[in-house]
């Protein structure tokens, strides 16, 4: 545990997140292509809201960085003491993270705190050996235990790391492949081991993949629930996940497993879209609905692996128009359901006990939390 006076070591992946909204599913390599896409950064947004929230604690935190906009520039927009121990290019990359880190560990710092997504942590956790490290969720994917729900709730555990008030456990470090991913096949890879601050609901769990036969009956029989439903003229846009994959089967729609899809009485209107699809659809149509299930083992239906469906999506959609769907088993194993849209108050108007339907014409009731206010 950190004493008062914890050195932290801060940096921000500035393009993670911006392949998401695209519909690229991720932005390794392709931050060209998701820039002339129309996607935008939003790490350094994410970075703010929880750093912001460390400005009361600037007395008992020194912050290790790397210069622009990998740290340095976030920090002094929110009046942090810093010290700068890495000179990073204007365009950085994984060799950047690599090599702050690497500046880091030698400084001492007590925890890596930093700003990304599944591949950042890699790279960070490749480093870091004993150092813990902490997470700001800011990817298109997210499926390591090092990430804190959102980037209020990082704010709060560094602050209860920084007063010894936490433990530290061990947890999985793991990626998925983008080509494959891209493709709508998920091989997820572990890649390593590391510490990082612990205090249930603030920290996601890995991603768990449910299969049995079981399963599979409930997703057939939410299947053929929606797909009576489905025929009432309204456009749906299905989410990703496997549940939602299987209401596009009994349609006999193609879908992108892990891509977000458009369907109007049974046809595919829009395969793989992105968010300025959606945007541009919802001008021109009013009867649109959303089908979402929970991604992850922390039970996201927004925020995760979904940035197509943004708040300026949501909104316009309406947050009475979301249908939420999940097999029985997969409800029961996640205490309630979390929204990160980026809109905090869009996340509060998301927020309360909203229905699931988990089987034909059977569903339940399920808390759903705004991950900012954890």
């Amino acid at each position: 545990m950190a004493a008062p006076g914890a050195r932290i070591g801060f940096l921000i992946n500035p393009i993670a997140g911006m392949g998401g909204p695209v519909g690229l599913k991720g932005t390794d390599g392709l931050a060209e292509e998701a820039e002339s896409k129309g996607g935008r950064a939003r790490a350094n947004e994410r970075a703010r809201a929880c750093l912001c929230l460390l400005s009361g604690m600037k007395d008992r935190i020194l912050f290790l960085t790397a210069s622009g906009s990998m740290g340095r520039d976030c920090l002094d927009g929110c009046s942090l003491e810093c010290k700068e121990v890495y000179s990073s290019p204007l365009k950085s990359s994984a060799i950047d993270t690599i090599q702050a880190c690497q500046a880091f560990i030698a400084e001492g710092v007590d925890l890596i705190l930093f700003c990304g997504g599944d591949g950042t942590a890699r790279d960070v956790a490749g480093i870091a050996g004993h150092t813990p490290i902490l997470g700001i969720p800011a990817g298109v994917k997210m499926h390591s235990g090092v990430f804190a729900a959102s980037p209020q709730a990082a704010a709060d555990l560094v602050g209860r790391f920084v007063k010894g008030e936490l433990n530290l456990r061990e947890t999985e470090i793991v990626d998925v492949d983008e080509e494959f991913y891209r493709r709508g096949v998920l091989q997820t890879r572990l890649y390593a081991l590391a510490k990082t601050p612990y205090l249930p609901v603030l920290v996601s769990e890995r991603k768990r993949i449910y299969s049995s036969s079981q399963e599979d009956e409930f997703k057939d029989q939410i299947a053929l629930f929606a797909s009576e439903f489905m025929r009432d003229g309204s456009i749906y846009i299905l989410g990703a996940g496997s549940t939602t994959s299987r209401i596009a089967d009994i349609l006999g729609v193609e879908k992108t497993l892990l891509g977000v899809d458009v369907i109007q009485d049974g046809r595919l209107m829009i395969k793989d879209a992105s968010e300025r699809e959606l945007l541009e659809l919802l001008s021109r149509e009013a009867n649109v609905k959303i089908i979402l299930s929970p991604i992850g083992a922390q039970g996201f239906i927004l925020g995760r692996g979904n940035q197509q469906l943004s708040a300026d999506v949501v909104r316009r959609v309406g947050t009475d128009n979301l249908i939420i769907v999940s097999t029985p088993h997969k409800l029961a194993e996640i205490p309630h359901l979390l929204v990160d849209t980026g809109d905090l108050d869009l996340d509060c108007a998301l927020a309360g006990r909203r229905q699931v339907v988990t089987g034909y014409r059977i569903a339940q009731m399920k808390d759903t939390l705004a991950a900012s206010m954890l």
